[in-house]
Order: structure tokens, then C-alpha cells, then sequence
């Protein structure tokens, strides 16, 4: 049961614990204790909403930072992400497998902003080797939602 309810709290967190009891074919009650104790054990842990930036006024840039690092002797990678996950402009921060080793995503309001994280903050930092900086130009997709409907053709078709 703990699967059906994360697969479909993932894709709307705001469904209703009754719908949901209904969708699963369980009590209310039993949903909830289940989605409480999922939160207790940090299964779910927290709730988000899904916003697309490109329909406001106010602009939000998005970068993907790939970085290179020189783990820590004792300490590994864990000490090192904590120290970047610890800055407001980070939202997410992943160890990778391949030519790098963390990919960090960090918002600012400009690219200059997200630039001067890099270069004041990130690159500095004394175990970093390299940072490959990759800006998010338009988002079609994003945590499992269109958010970018495709163009249609308002072309007449013309013909001889």
C-alpha cells in the first residue's frame, strides 16, 4: 500500500486522504496513520508546489552545476554536500556516478547572481577541483508535469 500512496501523492500532494482511501480502496484512517508514519520515518519529507517561473513577471534562473571534488580524508563526500546544501541559493544537491562528482542546482534571479555563487562561493571552497556551470534556457517537463505545451502550427496549408 505504501507504494500506491507515494506514487500518487507524488504526482498531487494535495489530493484529499478520502479520495485517496477511495483510490486505494482503504479506510481514511488506515491512509492516514500510513501517510503519518511515512513521515516520521523521513519517506515523505515535505510537500511541494510545482511552479512555472516563465508565466510570472519576476524571472527565476535555474543553473546545473556540475562539480568536482577532492573528498575529505575521514569525512568522504557526505561533510562536503552538507556544506553546500547549506547555502540559501542551493535547492538540490546529488552525487553522481561519471566525470563529476556532485550535480548541484542552484535559483537565482539572474544569471549573474547564479554566476557570482559560483565564483564568490562554490569554487573557492578548498576540496572543489572544477565547476561546470549549465543554465536551464526552458523547462518542458519537470517532476513529471508538462509545464511547456508545444506550439501549434497556425499555418494555412496552401496547395497548387
Amino acid at each position: 500500500m505504501r507504494e500506491k500512496i507515494l506514487s500518487i501523492i507524488e504526482k498531487n500532494s494535495r489530493i484529499d486522504f478520502k479520495e485517496l482511501a477511495v483510490l486505494l480502496g482503504e479506510s481514511e484512517e488506515t491512509v492516514i496513520n500510513e501517510i503519518r508514519e511515512m513521515e516520521k520515518e523521513n519517506i515523505i519529507c515535505g510537500y511541494h508546489t510545482l511552479i512555472n517561473w516563465d508565466n510570472m513577471e519576476e524571472e527565476k534562473v535555474i543553473a546545473l552545476i556540475e562539480v568536482k571534488v577532492t573528498p575529505q580524508r575521514g569525512l568522504g563526500f557526505d561533510k562536503l554536500a552538507e556544506r553546500i546544501y547549506n547555502y540559501n541559493e542551493v535547492d538540490s544537491v546529488y552525487l553522481m556516478s561519471g566525470g563529476f562528482d556532485f550535480t548541484v542546482i542552484v535559483e537565482g534571479r539572474t544569471m549573474k547572481e547564479v554566476a557570482s555563487f559560483v565564483s564568490d562561493k562554490l569554487a573557492p571552497m578548498d576540496a572543489i577541483q572544477s565547476c561546470a556551470t549549465h543554465f536551464v534556457l526552458k523547462k518542458y517537463k519537470d517532476h513529471g508535469t508538462v509545464i511547456s505545451d508545444p506550439k501549434k502550427d497556425e499555418r494555412m496549408l496552401f496547395t497548387f
